[in-house]
């Protein structure tokens, strides 16, 4: 696995990720479905990252990587929207 590929590109997709959180956002979508959410988005994104970066993931131990790749996405994406959302002033 190239560590570096991964790391650099982890940061555009966190930033598709919290736009479509965003778009969702603007469907009515809130509270902790909303986080839900987003921590799907990342573990799925994520996960799709990982495996189109290193390919197809060879036994457990290889998919087991894709997913634990895929929950640090979404966990960083949804924490730190989380975070700040309750911490930026609302835009109206």
């Amino acid at each position: 696995m190239n560590l570096d590929t991964l790391l650099v590109g982890s940061i555009p997709l966190m930033l598709v990720i919290f736009g479509l959180v965003e778009f969702i956002k603007s469907l009515g979508l809130k509270g902790n479905l909303l986080t839900v959410v987003s921590l799907l988005l990342g573990l799925g994104f994520g996960m799709a990252f990982r495996i189109s970066s290193t390919g197809i993931p060879i036994g457990f131990g290889g998919w087991f990587e894709a997913v634990v790749f895929g929950l640090a996405i979404g966990l960083t994406t949804s924490g730190f929207y989380k975070f700040a959302d309750a911490r930026w002033p609302k835009v109206e």
